[in-house]
């Protein structure tokens, strides 16, 4: 089932200007929730601008990443501080590492690209590295949270990235447990959605992911102004559209903007993926299901409210 923009009997024309039907087909027996999915494009195609923090993780020269076994470095930033830890090769070709300490200010930080020796081996006792000196200082430059420039001692400035190896921009990757959040004008919205079946792809994107019930759906989108985004809609049973999302995810966390009509203000959205599309949970304490005590509790408390009552 594939999707053109042109004119649909569900839109307004006065609302979406480009016009959404079936292309050369029937919408008889079509969800609903894929209607909706194309004209929420219409109206949340301006890009998005959000203040950001580089993404904590493991991080790439994204030139260099070619399945062979290279350089590469992490990066953490907590409240304006950024560590970076690198690992690379000496001239000779034995490998080392580096650590970098700054500030970033206005997306920027330069620091010393400082590197050790002397430090605790595996199996040995207690060691304790010495600074071996400095290779020179290192410049990153972020463009986005998952993205930006860096310069090494003695290189020209490169893209870097935040490598993703575990989330490919499929419909699969969107299984799973997701809360978004929307603050603005309209207060706090929230919503906590399992996505569980892919009801096939629009025109723009490469398949919807939906609820059990089809009426919230989320789509990777790989064409139009849109491409490199996920939409989601959710709908009434009635397929009334009730609020469109749009943002950018790199593994558990995303961000972007969430409507509810055409001629509503948008609200800044915060994306949280709860549980893989393994069912495991991704967050720092609690699991994908909490271990069961069975089912001599529950009778227990029924027990006792069905003899004493409910409390006052």
């Amino acid at each position: 089932m594939v999707f053109d923009f042109f004119n649909a009997p569900f839109s307004n024309p006065a609302t979406f200007p480009p016009q959404v039907q079936l292309s050369n087909q029937s919408t008889e027996g079509v969800p609903m929730i894929f209607k909706r999915v194309i004209a929420a494009a219409l109206f949340l195609g301006a890009s998005l601008a959000h203040a950001f923090a580089p993404q904590s993780g493991t991080w790439v020269v994204t030139s260099e990443v070619d399945g062979r076994p290279g350089r590469g470095f992490g990066i953490d930033v907590q409240n304006a501080t950024l560590v970076m830890q690198m690992y690379a090769y000496e001239s000779s070709g034995q490998p080392t590492f580096y650590l970098a300490v700054g500030e970033v200010v206005d997306n920027k930080v330069t620091a010393s690209l400082n590197k050790y020796n002397g430090g605790r081996y595996f199996g040995s006792g207690a060691r304790s590295g010495v600074d071996a000196g400095s290779a020179g200082n290192v410049s990153i430059r972020f463009t986005s949270g998952t993205s930006g420039f860096i310069q090494f001692p003695n290189e020209s400035e490169v893209a870097i990235s935040r490598f993703n190896f575990g989330y490919g921009a499929v419909p699969e990757s969107l299984r799973g447990f997701w809360t978004l959040n929307s603050i603005g004008s309209e207060g706090l919205q929230s919503d906590l959605v399992e996505l569980t079946k892919n009801v096939g792809a629009t025109a723009n994107g490469n398949g919807l992911m939906s609820n059990a019930n089809e009426t919230f759906g989320c789509e990777h989108q790989t064409r139009g102004n849109l491409a490199g985004n996920v939409l989601c809609v959710k709908i009434s049973t009635s397929g009334q559209l009730l609020r469109s999302y749009l943002f950018t995810y790199s593994v558990n966390e995303g961000e972007g903007d969430s409507l509810a009509s055409a001629n509503s203000t948008r609200q800044m959205l915060q994306v949280r993926r709860i549980t893989t599309p393994k069912g495991v949970g991704t967050g720092l304490i609690y699991k994908d299901a909490e271990q069961g005590i069975g089912p001599s509790a529950l009778l227990q408390q029924i027990e006792h409210i069905s003899r004493f009552g409910l409390a006052q």
